[in-house]
């Protein structure tokens, strides 16, 4: 049951974090630039982010769900990550200060700021969590099962950042000094943060 749990967390993890978000188009953009070993290091840190965010997610889920306040504030909270990340990036990309350029070296320090700012793992796995276990897929009732799911989350975060690395950095050499190619993670993080904030002042 342990390694079940593990490998449901895994897959759901790595599966999740395919979509367009702040954290995966951070190393999209890295790989595209050659900066493997940064990039690396900054998906070491989103993964390890991960695990306190899914368990607080697994942890409190009655809690935080009963708090509709909460819910849609982790929304805006998005949101405002998303579309200043976004602005950032694409300032960076036009002008790099020493302060921006000193950051994105270290992708350890940049990875763990990005991922403690950037909650929205927390709806994710509590609405998902939800799912599995009312589906039977998983039992989480023992602290090493959690543990095992959590883990789980975190490695398959990290597997799914990695294979974005490699596979933007075999296709770098085609966009090499291209500055439009990359803007384009900075560009859809404000479309991105853009459509939250749509959602939540017209739709929520």
């Amino acid at each position: 049951m342990i390694v079940q749990v593990f490998i449901v967390g895994f897959v759901f993890s790595f599966l999740g974090s395919i979509p367009p978000g702040t954290l995966n188009l951070m190393v999209l953009q890295m790989g595209l630039e050659h900066r493997i070993k940064a990039a690396l290091r900054f998906a070491l840190a989103v993964a390890i982010v991960e695990y306190p965010y899914a368990w607080i997610a697994v942890e409190f889920e009655q809690l935080i769900t009963s708090s509709p306040v909460v819910m849609q504030n982790l929304q805006l909270w998005g949101a405002i990550i998303m579309t200043v990340i976004g602005i950032v990036s694409l300032w960076t990309v036009r002008k790099p200060s020493a302060i921006s350029v000193k950051l994105q070296e270290s992708g350890f320090r940049r990875g763990i700021i990005l991922s403690i700012l950037n909650p929205q793992a927390i709806p994710f796995w509590i609405a998902l969590t939800a799912y599995l276990k009312y589906q039977g897929w998983i039992d989480i009732s023992t602290g090493w099962r959690l543990h095992s799911y959590v883990l789980g989350t975190s490695v398959g975060a990290f597997m799914l950042l990695s294979l974005l690395i490699f596979l933007a950095h075999r296709v770098a050499s085609s966009f090499r000094d291209n500055r439009l190619i990359r803007m384009i993670p900075g560009l859809v993080l404000l479309c991105l943060g853009i459509i939250g904030f749509v959602r939540y002042f017209f739709f929520s």
